[in-house]
C-alpha cells in the first residue's frame, strides 16, 4: 500500500514543491490535481499542478525523472468536475478536459485517474441514469483504449440550497456504485474510496469494504466529526456542513485502527491518500503544511 496524500490542499506550491515537500516528509506518493487553469469554482477545486492541456512525452519524461529523483511516484491524476452538470457547456468541459487528464496518464504511466461521476442535481438518480450511460460508456471506452482505469469518489458533493436536493456527484452509496458497475462491466472503472461521507450520512463506512474490494482502485484519508447536538437539532435533510465538520484523521468519528486493518485485509494495494479539509488548518502555508505531517503521523502507526 502506498502512502501519501492529495495535491489539491498545496495549492499555492509548484509541482517541483510539492514533491519535494512529499520527499522531504517521507510520504511515497501524490495524487496530483489537473484542473484546467484558470479560477476555481467552489473551495479545494481549480488546482493545477500538472497543466495537462498540452502534454507531451517530453513533459511527461520530464515530470517521471523528477519523481523518481526525489522517490516520490503519482499516484493518479484527479480532476474532479460535474461530467452529468444540467449546464452543457460545463459538461461539455469538464468531459473535454477528462479526456485529456486520460491521455496524460497514460504518457505517464500512471494508468489511474481520479474523479467525480457528477450529477444533475434537480433530477432523481432513476431520472440522471440514462444520461450518466450516455456520458460514461464512451469515456470508459477510451479509457480502456489508453489502459488507464478510472476511480470515482464517493463525496455527494452538497453543500449548499444550490445542490438542493441530490448533489452534484451521483456516486455517493453502495446501492448506486452497485447498479453502476452492474451497467457498466469494466474492469476500468471503480472506486476512489472516502469512508468519511459515509460517517455524515449516518452510514457504516466499514460494510462496503468487502463487497468492493475489487473495485478499490484508490482510497482518501479524511475525517469528520458529527455534531450530534446539532443533528439532532436541524436534522439529516439540513444541508450536511450544518451538522458535520470535515477533520485530519484522528480528530473525527472514525476508528482508523480498526478501518485501515480491515483495508488491508481486503487485499487493497493502491494509494492511500490524506485529504485535508480541516478549517483547524487553514490559516496559513504552514497549517497546512503541519495537517499532512500531522496527519501521517497518526496513520502511520496502522500501515
Amino acid at each position: 500500500m502506498q502512502f501519501g496524500f492529495q495535491s489539491a490542499i498545496l495549492a499555492d506550491l509548484s509541482f517541483h514543491q510539492v514533491i519535494d515537500f512529499a520527499a522531504e516528509h517521507n510520504f511515497s506518493c501524490v495524487e496530483i490535481m489537473c484542473w484546467p487553469p484558470g479560477d476555481a469554482d467552489r473551495k479545494y477545486a481549480g488546482v493545477t499542478h500538472l497543466d495537462i492541456c498540452n502534454f507531451t512525452e517530453k513533459d511527461a519524461q520530464e515530470t517521471l525523472t523528477y519523481c523518481t529523483d526525489k522517490d516520490v511516484s503519482i499516484s493518479a491524476l484527479g480532476y474532479y468536475p460535474n461530467l452529468l452538470s444540467p449546464n452543457p457547456d460545463e459538461a461539455n468541459l469538464g468531459v473535454t478536459h477528462l479526456r485529456k487528464v486520460i491521455d496524460a496518464a497514460a504518457l505517464l504511466e500512471i494508468n489511474l485517474v481520479t474523479t467525480f461521476v457528477g450529477n444533475d442535481w434537480t433530477k432523481s438518480v432513476d431520472d440522471n441514469w440514462q444520461n450518466f450511460l450516455d456520458v460514461w460508456r464512451p469515456l470508459l471506452d477510451y479509457a480502456e483504449g489508453k489502459n488507464v482505469r478510472i476511480a470515482i469518489e464517493n463525496c455527494a458533493m452538497y453543500f449548499t440550497e444550490d445542490e438542493w436536493p441530490a448533489g452534484k456527484n451521483l456516486a455517493y452509496s453502495p446501492a448506486i456504485w452497485r447498479r453502476m458497475f452492474t451497467d457498466l462491466k469494466s474492469d476500468y472503472f471503480g472506486l476512489n474510496y472516502d469512508p468519511s461521507h459515509l460517517v455524515w450520512m449516518q452510514m457504516d463506512y466499514m460494510k462496503p469494504l468487502n463487497e468492493f474490494a475489487d473495485k478499490f482502485f484508490h482510497a482518501h484519508a479524511k475525517d469528520v466529526k458529527v455534531d450530534q447536538d446539532r443533528l439532532d437539532d436541524v436534522g439529516t435533510m439540513a444541508l450536511p456542513l450544518s451538522y458535520h465538520d470535515p477533520r485530519l484523521p484522528g480528530r473525527g468519528d472514525i476508528n482508523w485502527k480498526d478501518y485501515v486493518s480491515a483495508l488491508k485485509k481486503t487485499g487493497f494495494d493502491g494509494a492511500f491518500c490524506i485529504e485535508v479539509e480541516d478549517s483547524d488548518y487553514e490559516e496559513t502555508l504552514e497549517d497546512l503544511k503541519r495537517a499532512l505531517v500531522e496527519s501521517g503521523s497518526f496513520l502511520r502507526k496502522f500501515l
